[in-house]
């Protein structure tokens, strides 16, 4: 006879061996000793996180005969030993896949009437309720609100969304998370030990990875990936079984990426899926590579799990790659991972992605330090970034646009600009009309963080030149400039319109403003 595989044979039989669920282990062990047990449950959340085995372990613990409720499920009297091995008749699961229909639920409903023939409950596991009909449902809905005393239900979904509110609020809701990488590499190194396999940490915590959060998905690689206990598992072994690329290439072609030398990062890519990496692993952890330099970059390392030298690498590309640069690179091979579909180019997509992310040369933010020494000065505004439509106009020149036409005009333009961008306006917010010189218009802001939104990014600043020449009728070009406060803004440029007007236009076009409060 074959043996069982591994995540039948570590599928927990107690309360203390199910992992990462500890908020919802403790409630109901509670309940256990309260004598406080509902007649329905829901358990929703991710597969693999332990919600059948869960209901398995309730069904066990309320019929279990050991004196001592800690102990409970004991494992050890008639009822806890026919659970586990599957024969024991008042545990009734259903599959809710097969069993859509609304006569599946009348015959559950006419069946429920009989006591239980072994034990105190009479327990019904309904897996994927979700996939029930509305009319299901509506046949399940009168059991749960009055069942008899005997009944105990268990209701168990990877979509809570599908479930109708009258049924939630009829059950005592439980909601599964997913498990940490460290969580599931412990419990996979438990089972090693136990197993005696010779397997490395860093193995573990790969298939830790590929499992995203799902135990179950991840014993059942460490079962693929074993194929003689006696041999020895590396992380080159796991990665080679798994098909995922190796981690010296993604980060040879993050490196190049960061430094922008896309002919180096063609070369790795193409050499690491010419040695047998599949694609879509490969770009999946690119993406998992860039999502930590992003973390890194936004909030510190402290949210990345990994190692202090790979905490290390993570820091010195994050001071490297721009803001706008990550984002889009995130998004394109993210996207690239998604839609992929093979094909007799199987590199393609990630060689576009990298492409793309790296067309638009971004200079790294100007770097906005005011001394308190210092006399308070404007930056200067900056030039275009890229190749304009519209060649500017030397400066001096009379403005194109009269500033307190685009003042009185301000939320028109924010109306036009929606059509082409729904989240611009929101930046735009943010600034301030500073002057007008020729067909250069200057907005200002004195937020380096919504300057940093704009300054460098060409596509979002043609896309506010456009909704300027849908409003105005003139082609113009735009400029950000950062300054150190609209105060010192209006202190300083006494020539510039007043802003009163366009304030109101953004009020009138739903804007919210936060202004800086004037010094005194």
């Amino acid at each position: 006879m074959a043996d069982q595989a591994l995540y039948l044979k570590w599928r927990p039989t107690a309360f203390d061996e199910v992992v990462g669920q500890e908020h919802i282990i403790r409630t109901l062990r509670n309940s256990l000793k309260t004598g406080r047990i509902r007649h329905a449950y829901l358990f929703s959340g991710p597969r693999g996180t332990g919600k059948t085995t869960t209901a398995r372990l309730l069904a066990k613990a309320v019929n279990c005969k050991h004196e001592n409720f800690d102990i409970r499920p004991c494992n050890e009297c008639a009822a806890c030993l026919a659970v586990n091995e599957g024969r024991y008749l008042d545990l009734i699961e259903i599959d809710a896949a097969t069993h859509t229909g609304v006569d599946d639920v009348r015959e559950l409903r006419d069946k429920i009437a009989f006591a239980p023939g072994e034990g105190r409950y009479k327990v019904y596991i309904i897996d994927e309720v979700h996939r029930f009909s509305g009319s299901a449902f509506d046949a399940l809905l009168k059991t749960l609100e009055e069942p008899p005393d005997h009944a105990l239900f268990v209701l168990a979904t990877t979509e809570i969304d599908k479930v109708p509110q009258t049924i939630k609020s009829r059950c005592l809701q439980f909601e599964f998370r997913r498990m940490s990488v460290t969580e599931v590499a412990d419990r996979l190194q438990k089972i090693a030990i136990a197993e005696q396999l010779d397997i490395e940490r860093a193995a573990l915590e790969l298939i830790a990875r590929q499992g995203t959060g799902s135990l179950r998905d991840s014993i059942s690689l460490l079962d693929q990936i074993v194929s003689d206990p006696s041999d020895q598992i590396t992380l080159e072994v796991a990665q080679r079984i798994l098909g995922t690329a190796n981690t010296r290439a993604v980060k040879e072609m993050i490196e190049a990426f960061s430094q922008q030398n896309i002919a180096r990062a063609l070369h790795v890519i193409n050499e690491a899926i010419d040695a047998g990496s599949d694609p879509r692993q490969f770009g999946q952890q690119v993406v998992e590579h860039l999502r930590a330099i992003l973390l890194t970059q936004a909030a510190g390392p402290d949210l990345i799990e990994a190692s202090d030298d790979e905490r290390e690498t993570y820091g010195r590309q994050a001071r490297l790659i721009s803001r706008g640069t990550l984002l889009r690179a995130i998004r394109l091979f993210n996207d690239a991972v998604i839609q992929y579909r093979g094909g007799w180019q199987p590199q393609l997509p990630l060689e576009l992605a990298l492409i793309e992310s790296l067309k638009t040369s971004e200079p790294e933010p100007v770097a906005y330090q005011p001394t308190a020494n210092a006399p308070t000065q404007r930056p200067a505004a900056p030039a275009p970034l890229a190749e304009p439509d519209v060649e500017p106009t030397p400066p001096g020149e009379p403005p194109i646009v009269p500033p307190d036409q685009i003042t009185q005009r301000w939320g028109e333009m924010l109306r036009a600009l929606v059509r082409y961008s729904s989240n611009a306006p929101a930046v735009l917010e943010h600034y301030r009309l500073q002057k007008v010189d020729g067909n250069r218009v200057y907005l200002c802001t004195d937020t380096k963080i919504y300057f940093d939104r704009l300054y460098g990014q060409t596509e979002k600043l043609k896309t506010i030149e456009k909704a300027f020449a849908d409003t105005f009728r003139q082609r113009i070009k735009i400029f950000v400039v950062l300054v150190e406060s609209f105060d010192t803004m209006r202190d300083t440029h006494s020539d510039a319109p007043s802003d009163s007007a366009l304030w109101q236009s953004i009020r009138d076009a739903g804007g919210k403003i936060s202004e800086t409060p004037k010094k005194s």
